[in-house]
């Protein structure tokens, strides 16, 4: 896999990934659209800061009359509200059109999480990477798996004693320490 000097780019067309991942759907119904929107906030937030990813999570003003805004929630990811009128695929295709130059030298990769078809065929016409609802959905709990699994590792010990749970080097001063030396 070709080195990139620049982290890798994620952008995920919120409402699409809302509309298509069960988990996020069912929230949707159950407790609503801002109540989704957080979730797939908090899940992107861990997916992004464990894989060392840039991500801009793009939501489409949905006909309201606001002003565009950016909310950065931390320093591997940004939620983008469009402006009126404008939808995600238009604000994604636009960004894409924008780092095309360093998409084609290899500078850059940016990856488009979308099931929308023609926003697939437009964003791979930039030489972007695309990657479906679904395919985001299970990288994010395969990701979600890894991380548990290594806090499991890293949390068990070898014995009940703080002692135990210390390094050889550690240990070893405390030994010194407790002999006077």
């Amino acid at each position: 896999m070709p080195r990139f000097s620049q982290r890798s780019l994620l952008l995920v067309d919120g409402y699409n990934m809302i509309g298509i991942w069960s988990d996020l759907k069912m929230t949707h119904l159950r407790d609503g659209l801002e109540a989704s929107r957080r979730e797939l906030i908090e899940l992107l937030v861990n997916y992004s800061a464990f894989e060392g990813l840039e991500t801009k999570v793009v939501f489409d003003a949905q006909n309201r009359r606001e002003p565009s805004y950016l909310e950065v929630i931390s320093e591997n990811l940004s939620v983008h509200y469009t402006e009126f009128g404008q939808t995600a695929d238009t604000y994604i295709e636009k960004t894409c059109a924008k780092l095309h130059r360093e998409i084609e030298h290899r500078d850059r990769r940016v990856i488009v999480a979308t099931s929308d078809r023609a926003q697939q065929l437009t964003v791979i016409g930039y030489g972007a990477e695309w990657m479906s609802a679904k395919s985001l959905a299970k990288a994010v709990e395969n990701t979600s798996r890894r991380r548990r699994h290594q806090y499991k590792q890293n949390k068990q010990s070898t014995g009940r004693f703080l002692f135990q749970c210390l390094d050889a080097k550690a240990q070893e001063r405390l030994a010194q320490m407790r002999m006077g030396l």
